[in-house]
């Protein structure tokens, strides 16, 4: 990757997102959690949900992960309350598209997520930039689970 690359990858944008993530540090008596793991680059993303009949009522993550899966989860810690997880699971495939087969950005409320475009052009950080979403889904799956158990 040349020194014009970085920079272009790692934007002004990118870095503010990743310097200010919503909702950051772990929920007391979550409802689900799930800790997802970016093979390629060691990036982890743990998060915690409260649910209210289906929906998101309360959010935290705990992110050890580069600026750009900092960034990712800045748009969903940001846009994920008050979502279903059909919602997040579509920003999740959205985002996935945008970043394996040049899609459009993911719709409102994780268009923000548009700012990780110049991250296409690096399949190995595509992983870290999915984490946030992806364990969101997990943590989502697991809170139904223990509701229906």
């Amino acid at each position: 990757m040349s020194d014009a690359d970085l920079v272009k990858l790692y934007s002004g944008r990118i870095l503010a997102l990743a310097a200010d993530i919503p909702h950051l540090g772990r929920l007391t008596a979550p409802d689900g959690t799930a800790k997802k793991r970016s093979p390629l680059c060691g990036s982890t993303v743990t998060v915690d949900v409260k649910l209210d009949h289906g929906r998101i009522a309360e959010f935290g993550q705990d992110v050890k992960a580069c600026a750009l899966g900092q960034a990712s989860a800045a748009v969903v810690g940001a846009s994920v309350i008050g979502r279903t997880r059909d919602e997040v699971a579509r920003a999740r495939d959205q985002l996935m598209a945008m970043l394996k087969q040049n899609g459009p950005a993911p719709d409102a409320p994780f268009d923000g997520l548009e700012v990780l475009l110049p991250a296409r052009d690096y399949a190995n950080r595509h992983a870290s930039i999915l984490l946030a979403l992806e364990a969101t889904l997990e943590a989502m799956d697991s809170a139904a689970a223990k509701q229906s158990a």
